[in-house]
């Protein structure tokens, strides 16, 4: 934009400088309203929804032992309301968002910064690597869940407004989730536009449904002290036991929100959880709390029958419109997490698609998201209802929320520097309580919470095992690529024949010679006039800065065309080589690649299960399967088909 210098009128310039920062704080009040509307849309549709089924699950368990007497409705609510207050808005949106990874949130991200700051602690990093992959399991067991039970929640309300439609909520749940599941392709800011809104609508809509219902019975607000959750624990210590195993439902989506942060940073869901999301669903909490003691018979579905018949098929519309929304949250937060774990070497390359030209952390991930349609729709289809699914939800989002709270001490401890007695307050506070909720969901175990575990294992068995098959497989293949700097000697004791053009080697590192550039010396006898070894190296960091990102090494020496440049990027970056090599020779200094007309040349091994040791036999099968599947190395650093060439090599495990 033009700078213009104004001569005039003294007091019209000053005018005009006054009116300029009051014009740029209101565009910057207008995008900060739009980042948290987007932010609503995206990453509290899963806790958002919780009120649809919590409460109602609560009041079921055991037969009904829970009565809708003050005592047991004050005591619940208490309890329901300091477990949102102490888990979701003191250690995720207080304190844990502060843990942030460059930016980025999950626990893919936390395990990073945590491995980080244990460097020089080899078992440290290992203890903080596995408990990254324990808590990655368990957020994929509740992922393939959320979205199941929320949107069974909300279709069922056509039993309480229509009972005469019962029928058809399980065809319109399966409807709804296979048109959520294929509008992924479009991205998240996409859908965050349009959801922004819909929350608005619906948390609004939360807090006058409750609100009502509190005027009408405002004694419900005593629920609000703690002491009714106290006096309630020690009223029913057993039942209490019980009924934590289905409070945690309200606060199924803390891990969620954690792991969506780097799609709109933190400002943006602090300011929608506080002036939003958290008091909408006290009130509506506390209003349904109201309708049981105006009405105890409401326990059948307490959120439906806060509203008069009229809104009742309204409210279904938009019930489910947010349950689609809170899939949305898990399933942003699922292709976030298998970003990471795939930059990290957990899982193998994975075909990733930039939903976004403006936002790093909005990604599409086609394989991710048709296995967890797959999931979702066997887990509707299979439980047929949000009420049997609830016997199965629980267990591997309390084990997720544990995990988070240990690598959150190793994070306070290292990098804030807590004192003990700190370290020790915030791990009673939050390690106890999550702990009573594990332990009380495991009695949910043989009742159908056999299944998010069953779904931990699997990711925890892929993640182990591609981890360790990629260390053995890189040995192999080392051992046959031999060292690169001698390599580069022997070319200068024995030079052949060079040809025009740039040839570009994707390789790993620049300790071993690429296997492609050995086939073209030692069966084709040519080298090309320039050489460019790249190797992409993944940082524990979600973002590299422009001016790091390549390294130069020219193997010695100056004159012979050679040259080795390393690629860092973050886990959340994608691993551009042509684009990155373009931008680094456009800015001048070291790099000068003319990548208009280069050539790629890959080295694909092909692995086969051989006699080592080092692996049992089904996890070679396993690796191997992995490897097959995984996304091609041209597509994944973006290589020009047309101008790439593959040479392959076969590798023993």
């Amino acid at each position: 934009m033009p700078t213009y210098h104004v001569v005039g009128d003294p007091g019209a310039n000053a005018a005009a400088e006054r009116a300029r920062p009051r014009r740029s704080a209101t565009a910057k009040d207008v995008g900060r309203v739009a980042t948290t509307l987007a932010a609503l849309g995206i990453v509290f549709g899963d806790i958002g929804t919780s009120p649809l089924y919590a409460l109602k699950t609560v009041f079921a368990l055991d037969r009904g032992s829970i009565q809708a007497a003050p005592d047991d409705v004050y005591g619940v609510i208490s309890l329901l309301f300091w477990s949102v207050t102490l888990i979701v808005t003191l250690k995720y949106v207080v304190v844990i968002m502060r843990a942030d990874n460059d930016g980025e949130g999950g626990v893919m991200a936390l395990t990073a910064l945590a491995g980080r700051l244990l460097r020089d602690r080899k078992h440290g990093v290992r203890i903080a690597l596995v408990l990254g992959i324990v808590g990655a399991s368990l957020f994929y067991g509740d992922s393939v869940i959320t979205p199941a039970i929320s949107v069974l929640s909300a279709v069922e309300g056509l039993k309480v407004a229509t009972p005469g439609l019962s029928h058809l909520v399980l065809p319109i749940a399966v409807v709804i989730l296979t048109l959520l599941f294929a509008v992924q392709r479009y991205g998240t800011r996409r859908v965050g536009a349009l959801f922004g809104p819909v929350m608005f609508a619906w948390f609004a809509t939360l807090a006058v449904a409750g609100g009502q219902e509190i005027v009408k019975q405002p004694s419900t607000l005593r629920a609000l002290s703690p002491t009714y959750a106290v006096a309630f624990v020690f009223a029913h210590p057993g039942l209490t036991f019980i009924a934590m195993g289905a409070i945690v439902l309200a606060i199924t989506g803390a891990e969620a929100l954690y792991a969506d942060m780097g799609h709109f940073g933190r400002p943006p869901i602090r300011r929608a959880w506080f002036a939003v999301v958290f008091p909408a669903l006290i009130i509506n909490y506390l209003g349904q709390g109201a309708l049981l003691l105006r009405h105890p018979d409401a326990r059948a579905n307490p959120f439906f029958l806060l509203l008069p018949h009229w809104a009742r098929v309204p409210m279904v519309v938009l019930a489910t419109a947010a349950t689609v929304i809170a899939s949305q949250a898990v399933i942003s937060g699922a292709f976030s997490v298998s970003r990471q774990a795939g930059q990290l070497g957990l899982l193998p390359p994975l075909r990733v698609r930039q939903t976004s030209e403006e936002e790093a952390g909005q990604i599409y991930l086609p394989l991710v998201n048709a296995a967890l349609f797959l999931g979702v729709l066997a887990l509707a289809l299979g439980f047929r209802s949000s009420e049997r699914l609830a016997t199965a939800y629980g267990v591997a989002v309390t084990g997720a929320l544990l995990v988070d709270t240990i690598l959150l001490m190793v994070v306070a401890r290292s990098l804030w520097h807590w004192r003990a007695w700190r370290l020790a307050l915030v791990a009673i506070a939050f390690g106890a309580v999550e702990l009573t909720f594990f332990t009380a969901n495991l009695t949910k175990v043989v009742r159908g919470g056999w299944l998010p575990l069953v779904i931990a294992t699997l990711v925890f068995t892929t993640m182990s095992t591609w981890q360790r098959g990629r260390i053995v497989a890189t040995e192999r293949r080392r051992e046959q690529e031999g060292r690169l700097r001698d390599f580069v000697e022997e070319l200068r004791k024995h030079p052949v024949h060079r040809v025009s053009g740039t040839a570009i080697f994707p390789h790993a590192g620049k300790e071993t010679t690429p296997l492609a550039l050995r086939a073209n010396v030692e069966h084709n006898k040519i080298l090309h006039e320039h050489v460019v070894i790249v190797s992409a190296v993944a940082e524990n960091i979600p973002h590299v800065p422009a001016g790091r990102r390549l390294t130069v090494d020219n193997l010695g020496y100056d004159d012979d065309g050679i040259a080795h440049l390393t690629l860092s990027y973050g886990f959340s970056d994608t691993p551009n080589i042509p684009r990155a090599l373009r931008d680094a020779s456009a800015e001048g200094g070291e790099v000068d690649v003319d990548t208009s007309n280069a050539s790629y040349f890959l080295s694909r091994a092909t692995i086969q299960r051989g006699s080592g040791k080092e692996m049992s036999r089904w996890r070679k099968m396993l690796f191997i399967t992995l490897a097959q599947n995984a996304a091609n190395p041209a597509d994944y650093f973006a290589l020009p088909a047309e101008r790439t060439v593959v040479m392959g090599t076969q590798i023993e495990l």
